[in-house]
């Protein structure tokens, strides 16, 4: 599964800026890597301060060792509420360690040291959290396995798709998965993908309703059947507000006809889906 991240709102503007607290059970040596790695040369560290307005960022994961706590999300899924409260502390606590880290210590160069200093947590953001992301970013956790799991063959355009209900076009992309340490002692990441997809590819009706006999009421339009490699490119949220709308349209029609959702007439939902101008096949 690939990792989480909080996806942090960050500002450069002073009167609106908090600098990046000292985290509970803050420890440098969690960042060692980091430490390496900027001795290595590595200088990246600003490429994914992606802009938004007022002087502020939607920051993410970027480079060999940034905000994603690999490895550390495997039981998120499904873990109890509780359980999954303590993996989201301790994400926090990881990330804001990270940031923290990088003001503070001085293994870190000093030029970049310098200009993260000028960054911090935006005052007017998230006002009643601390000024952090009230949601973790939950990448990816259960999946529905039904008779239509879409795959990286239909989404690469080597398999046709049966019974189209909407497009995605992003690419096939997942963070790292884990981080280990190889037989010649080397840190090594693993699960880092970003396969161009070569066309926008259709979504299968199958894939967002359970097997025959499961659930008849039951319609998935975000965790879909689909393998974890596909997942990475159906898992933006364009694809998700495509997929709800017609699950909503095939879930009216179920209730209309008094039907299972297996038994949704297809080119019931196919017409009515194109009446509402939705995409369902790239010609």
């Amino acid at each position: 599964m690939q990792a989480y991240c909080f996806r942090m709102c960050l500002t450069n503007k002073a009167e609106n800026r908090i600098t990046f607290p000292k985290p509970d059970n803050y420890n440098p040596a969690n960042y060692e890597l980091l430490a390496r790695v900027f001795q290595s040369g590595w200088k990246e560290l600003f490429d994914k301060f992606d802009d938004i307005p007022n002087h502020k960022t939607d920051t993410n994961n970027h480079g060999p060792f940034s905000i994603d706590y690999i490895g550390m999300n495997y039981d998120y899924p499904e873990a109890s509420y509780e359980k999954r409260k303590q993996i989201i502390k301790q994400h926090e606590d990881y990330q804001k360690g990270l940031m923290y880290f990088m003001i503070t210590d001085p293994r870190v160069p000093a030029d970049l040291q310098k200009r993260l200093q000028t960054w911090g947590l935006s005052k007017d953001e998230f006002k009643d959290n601390g000024n952090w992301p009230h949601q973790i970013y939950v990448r990816e956790a259960r999946r529905m396995i039904s008779d239509q799991v879409l795959t990286e063959n239909e989404t690469l355009g080597r398999k046709e798709v049966p019974q189209p209900i909407g497009m995605g076009s992003y690419a096939l992309d997942s963070h790292n998965t884990q981080r280990y340490v190889t037989d010649k002692g080397f840190v090594q990441n693993e699960g880092d993908i970003g396969v161009h997809a070569p066309k926008p590819y259709s979504i299968s009706y199958g894939s967002i309703v359970p097997k025959k006999g499961e659930c008849g009421n039951l319609l998935v339009p975000v965790c879909v059947s689909s393998s974890h490699i596909a997942y990475g490119s159906v898992r933006m949220e364009p694809v998700f507000m495509i997929l709800g709308e017609s699950a909503a349209t095939a879930a009216v029609i179920a209730i209309d006809d008094q039907v299972d959702v297996q038994q949704v007439v297809y080119k019931k939902l196919e017409t009515q889906l194109l009446k509402q101008k939705q995409r369902l096949r790239l010609n």
